[in-house]
């Protein structure tokens, strides 16, 4: 007799009258009673967040959904252009774009952060780490990943914010505790001062929400995939990939 085949998950299963969904009924027990943030931790970390948690965690999704047109909205949009029957084309376009110069920053935040923490040991003094983990950095001709701004050249205004509601919720942890140290010290290093950018402190708050360094960048996809959508609406109501597309086509020099 051949050997039953069995494929375990913690994550969901389905028989013809129910949906179960980390091990609760979907339709008794989540429906209508758990929200989306909420779930997404929950699925990730595999425990049901607190309500703290849920309100860091879903700030951290509303600072990550938009931030005009990047080259990620912009890549839906013309993929839209291009393709307005495949709405999942365009908006897997801007997600492919989320990498170490946009979005992906939050998890190379995190993971600089936590493998800095984690070389330290206990950490007495956040300032003095600091210090030596930029110092460090600039010798290895390596950036500091969070540090700067294309836009926001002074305050990123998600920073302070983002620091106040982890604070308030009593998780203020040890990352984004390093990350503020960071934007203390560095000009003492770089000789210029830097704003600490938004993407940077969501990954250090999603890092103090326990959740693993190598999804961060997972969690910024899926706040973006909300603007992105947003984006694709606006396209349908006031199209600009055509202007996009022309302006760039139109002003193209060719040189050998």
């Amino acid at each position: 007799m051949a050997e039953e085949l069995t494929f375990p998950t913690g994550i969901g299963t389905s028989d013809p009258t129910t949906i179960s969904l980390l091990g609760e009924d979907l339709a008794g027990d989540l429906m209508g009673t758990v929200g989306f943030g909420e779930l997404a931790y929950w699925l990730v970390a595999g425990r049901r967040p607190t309500r703290g948690e849920v309100r860091v965690f879903e700030t951290v999704l509303v600072a990550l959904a938009d931030h005009g047109f990047t080259p990620t909205a912009i890549a839906a949009r013309l993929t839209y252009l291009s393709a307005p029957e495949a709405l999942q084309g365009a908006l897997a376009a801007g997600l492919l774009g989320g990498g170490s110069r946009f979005l992906g920053v939050t998890e190379d935040c995190g993971r600089f952060l936590a493998d800095t923490l984690a070389q330290a040991g206990e950490v007495t003094d956040y300032d003095a780490l600091a210090l030596d983990a930029v110092t460090r950095a600039r010798r290895e001709r390596r950036l500091v990943p969070g540090l700067g701004h294309p836009v926001h050249k002074e305050q990123d205004p998600r920073t302070p914010a983002l620091i106040r509601i982890a604070d308030e919720e009593g998780l203020r942890g040890p990352h984004l505790r390093l990350f503020e140290a960071i934007g203390r010290v560095h000009p003492q290093v770089l000789g210029r001062t830097l704003p600490l950018n938004g993407a940077g402190v969501c990954g250090a708050a999603l890092a103090d929400l326990g959740l693993p360094v190598d999804l961060l960048r997972g969690f910024a996809l899926l706040a973006r995939a909300a603007g992105l959508l947003g984006h694709l609406a606006e396209e349908r109501r006031r199209p600009l990939g055509m202007r996009i597309y022309q302006t760039v086509d139109r002003n193209a020099v060719y040189e050998p």
